[in-house]
């Protein structure tokens, strides 16, 4: 009785054709599903695609709509940064998640000074920088450190 219950509602769900629990439209494409232009664009993405959450593919799907309109060096900042994301591990994700927001917590002021600074530190030689990195660091003020 069971076994004739379940294969009918079965059969009712694929006369219906609702998608295979797997390919519901809210996790979005997967990446066969992308066109060639945006794997193209996504490739650094490639291997853990199906894995991401719908708001991520969501999010990266705009960013590969955006790459046509984008100029070269806007692109090359692109695919660094698809490349870079792809290489950290679910915890370092996070933790860069958590820093932003911290980041975009702070007043406009605060954020311009911090710019400010992060491109005082890009222009010291490679050396300069390394002493800094292995220098003890006060805790910060804004908590964006660990």
């Amino acid at each position: 009785m069971v076994r004739r219950l379940v294969s009918a509602l079965v059969l009712c769900i694929a006369a219906l054709g609702l998608p295979a629990q797997a390919e519901t439209p809210a996790d979005g494409p997967t990446w066969k599903q992308l066109t060639p232009e945006q794997q193209q664009v996504l490739q650094p993405l490639a291997r853990e695609w199906d894995t991401l959450r719908p708001w991520q593919r969501e999010k990266m799907l705009d960013i590969a709509r955006d790459y046509p309109r984008m100029n070269p060096q806007q692109q090359q900042r692109v695919q660094q940064r698809l490349d870079n994301w792809s290489r950290m591990t679910p915890y370092q994700r996070e933790n860069a998640r958590r820093k932003y927001q911290q980041f975009m917590a702070l007043s406009p002021e605060k954020r311009e000074e911090l710019r400010r600074q992060w491109e005082e530190y890009q222009r010291l030689p490679e050396a300069e920088r390394e002493k800094l990195r292995s220098k003890p660091q006060p805790a910060p003020e804004d908590d964006l450190g660990d």
